[in-house]
Parts: C-alpha cells; structure tokens; sequence
C-alpha cells in the first residue's frame, strides 16, 4: 500500500464523530428544557436545559479537537 504524502492520515474522524453526537443530543436536551419541544417528562425542567447546555459546550469543543488533529494529519511538503 503507497502512502500518497498529499492525502490526509485517517486521524480525528471519532473524536469529531462523537463531538457531532454530543452536539445534537445536547441541543435536544437544551430545546426541552427550556420548553420549545413538548410532550415530555424533560420539557420545561432546568436541570436538563443546564445538562443538554454542558453537552453542548463539551461536542463543541471535541469537534474542535477532532479538526485540530486532523488537520495535523496532513504532512508539509
């Protein structure tokens, strides 16, 4: 197999992955707690829109780390 010095090593995709995870679910939990999705036992309850805010904040930043990496990935020429 011939490692092509211009393509890009296979690095940060999980990171990113799970960041991208920890994102949508904590937007979910925010958009229930604060009230603006119904019809469940989370909707309206502080604790989940402070919960679904930190998760939020932490897939931010792991997307941020899984860019990082992946961009060390590509070799200078």
């Amino acid at each position: 197999m011939v490692n092509n010095e211009n393509e890009p090593r296979l690095r940060g995709w999980l990171t990113m992955s799970l960041g991208l995870l920890a994102m949508v679910l904590g937007a979910v939990w925010l958009l229930q707690g604060l009230g603006y999705l119904t019809d469940s036992l989370m909707s309206d309850e502080l604790f989940w829109a402070a919960a679904g805010g930190v998760l939020l904040v932490v897939g931010l930043v792991l997307v941020v780390i899984g860019m990082r990496r992946r961009t060390a990935g590509y070799t200078s020429t």
